[in-house]
């Protein structure tokens, strides 16, 4: 089956199951067991709908199932125990949607989530948003209440999970018979994968998994992945023509295709800056690889790079942008901050995302890898000298950022967040997976913690889903048996998933969860305060962290101040099991480039009369003695 699908253009699917279906049930038989034999892969036999779901997931090598069982699935869970199938019991279904999440990011292969219809549904939402928005693959495995001749009306948790699920899914697959399940769930592994990654839903009336039936279920077709000949062929004159300098702006459509990156790179003497989420695609420590973004809110190396230096007047910045695998998302580009050169060439898989922001001179629908690949055929006409320069000047600016990481603020209160940054990637193994939260260290973390391979930084970039860390990291943690875990969470969003913590310690997840806690939103606060001199709504409660870690049932490290930061992160790192650390964290008047250039240009855009309206609220305020923070 050749599917086309996009953000915007979701589909049933049913149709296209149930045909698979019905050309695959026929021929019940020793004809039928014969062609098994010949062809690896099918679904055959007699089983009832719930061991035919178990053996789909077997099929596609599923490391582990995340959700908590109900009345309309415990034929599956128990299923799931009888087959062999991983699983693993979380506290609330919006983290088993951030765990198969997290276990997707960090492996490449589509994570799996089984929730009940209803609430389960509904608490998963989120997730599921997040996974959408930042090209995750996901396949959600959701209950629905039973159908057929004996359904009664207004049965529990009757919502319409069929359009609930779509508004955060890339496709919907509503099973409708016992036949169609093993079809499905095969299908929703690939269309999860195929084109731009993200969550595909199965939904299965309960009493399907109790019914029986005779499977005769081969393989998904897998479509071709898409390449655009004649757009590549256009693209070629602009990335040979060598009177103008062209740099890489890299996303998380590039993460397998890391070696050929840095090849293309080499080839064209490219600078490369990556989005958020295409952090790792190429080494930090690459000598063309400048950092995130490349505009006033990301890193200053990129910036720099990429605008050219009005001191080396005869080194011109970047004028010819090659875009791949990348969306220029609002927070990645910092509200569309990424200025515009005066050609781009964008490349993605997802025909819908080419040429939404950016003028665009040529758009090429193509996978990332394919297009890499066939660059690196075209070697010759590409190749340019090396350009000495370009790789020194790349150097001394990384240098001068480095100092940065020097330049910690003192404070009595606490820590510096930067600093917390710093001495993580200094007690952090290279392969460590760092998973960073919605918290303005986000922004900080993106800039200044170097990523040195692919699939170990992570973030919730595009739907900024508060709490997604900390079930994240247990998600990958489950399936990364002796690889170091962590978290950079803020004390707000530890409050949406602290529960979770739990499961670390119920299962011995060794993850370390870092906690900057200065109780309050502090990212409210600094997009407040500026506007309105005034804060609402930020102020959070003093909570005890050691009793809380108890509690919890995991290791409790307190930190205080910058002398204790290393020994003790160290230390942590080093625990064989989960550890909750909390950073006493001191924000003080520390700069953050994405909040300073987001709020410039957010300003810019104001009408006068808007303009205006603030500035007098302000000056109203200005004068007033008693200014309440809440």
């Amino acid at each position: 089956m050749d599917f086309a699908f996009s953000r915007r253009g979701l589909l049933q699917g049913t149709a296209a199951v149930g045909g698979v279906l019905a050309a695959s049930a026929a021929g019940a038989g020793p004809v039928a067991n014969v062609r098994a034999a010949r062809h690896p892969g099918w679904i055959f036999g007699r089983m009832t709908g719930a061991e035919a779901l178990c053996e789909a997931l077997l099929a596609e090598g599923v490391g582990c199932v995340y959700g908590i069982p109900g009345a309309q699935e415990n034929e599956l869970w128990d299923t799931f125990k009888e087959k062999g199938v991983p699983y693993l019991l979380v506290t609330h279904e919006f983290s088993a949607a951030c765990m198969a999440d997290g276990y997707a990011r960090s492996t490449g292969k589509p994570g799996v989530l089984c929730v009940v219809p209803g609430p389960g549904v509904t608490n998963s939402l989120t997730g599921l948003g997040e996974a959408l928005l930042d090209s995750s693959p996901l396949v959600a495995i959701v209950g629905d209440v039973a159908n057929g001749e004996k359904a009664k009306p207004f049965q529990v948790h009757a919502l319409d999970q069929v359009a609930l699920l779509k508004s955060v899914c890339k496709c919907v697959y509503p099973v409708q018979t016992v036949g169609q399940i093993a079809a499905a769930v095969r299908q929703a592994f690939v269309t999860a994968q195929q084109g731009e990654p993200g969550p595909v839903a199965v939904v299965v009336p309960y009493n399907l998994f109790i019914e029986a039936h005779d499977f005769r279920t081969p393989p998904p077709a897998v479509p071709a992945l898409p390449f655009d000949d004649v757009a590549f062929e256009r693209a070629l004159p602009f990335l040979m023509d060598r009177k103008h300098r062209v740099g890489i702006y890299a996303g998380v459509g590039c993460m397998a295709f890391g070696a050929e990156l840095a090849a293309v790179a080499e080839l064209l003497q490219a600078p490369v800056a990556t989005s958020v989420s295409g952090r790792g695609v190429i080494s930090d420590g690459h000598p063309l690889a400048v950092g995130w973004g490349y505009g006033a809110h990301a890193s200053e190396v990129a910036e720099t790079i990429f605008a050219g230096e009005k001191k080396h007047p005869l080194k011109s910045g970047v004028d010819t942008l090659l875009a791949i695998g990348v969306k220029f998302s609002e927070v990645s580009t910092g509200y569309y901050g990424n200025p515009q050169p005066k050609h781009v060439i964008h490349v993605d898989a997802n025909h819908c995302n080419l040429g939404r922001i950016l003028k665009t001179d040529v758009s090429v629908h193509a996978d990332a890898g394919i297009f890499l690949g066939r660059l690196l055929t075209c070697a010759d006409r590409l190749r340019r000298a090396e350009d000495k320069w370009l790789v020194n000047r790349i150097r001394e600016l990384k240098a001068d950022a480095a100092k940065e990481l020097c330049n910690i603020h003192a404070s009595k209160c606490g820590v510096d967040p930067l600093a917390t940054v710093a001495t993580l990637r200094k007690v952090l193994p290279e392969d460590a997976l760092l998973f960073t939260d919605v918290s303005v260290t986000e922004h900080l973390a993106a800039e200044h913690f170097r990523v040195c391979q692919p699939r170990t930084y992570f973030n919730p970039v595009d739907n900024q889903a508060m709490g997604w860390s900390i079930p994240a990291a247990l998600g990958a943690q489950k399936v990364h048996h002796g690889k170091t875990v962590a978290t950079l969470t803020g004390d707000g969003c530890l409050l949406m998933s602290a529960m979770e913590i739990t499961t670390a310690a119920r299962e011995h997840l060794p993850v370390k969860f870092v906690i900057l806690d200065d109780q309050a939103y502090h990212y409210m606060q600094m997009l407040q305060k500026p506007a309105y001199l005034r804060t609402t709504a930020t102020i959070l409660t003093r909570l005890d962290y050691k009793a809380l870690a108890q509690a919890f049932g995991v290791t409790y490290v307190e930190v205080n101040s910058h002398a204790e930061l290393e020994q003790k992160l160290r230390g942590a790192v080093c625990h064989d099991g989960p550890v909750l650390v909390r950073v006493a964290t001191d924000y003080g008047t520390r700069k953050v480039r994405w909040v300073d250039a987001v709020r410039a240009r957010y300003t810019k855009e104001l009408s006068a009369a808007q303009k205006a309206r603030f500035l007098a609220r302000i000056g109203a305020r200005a004068i007033q003695l008693d200014k309440k923070n809440d």
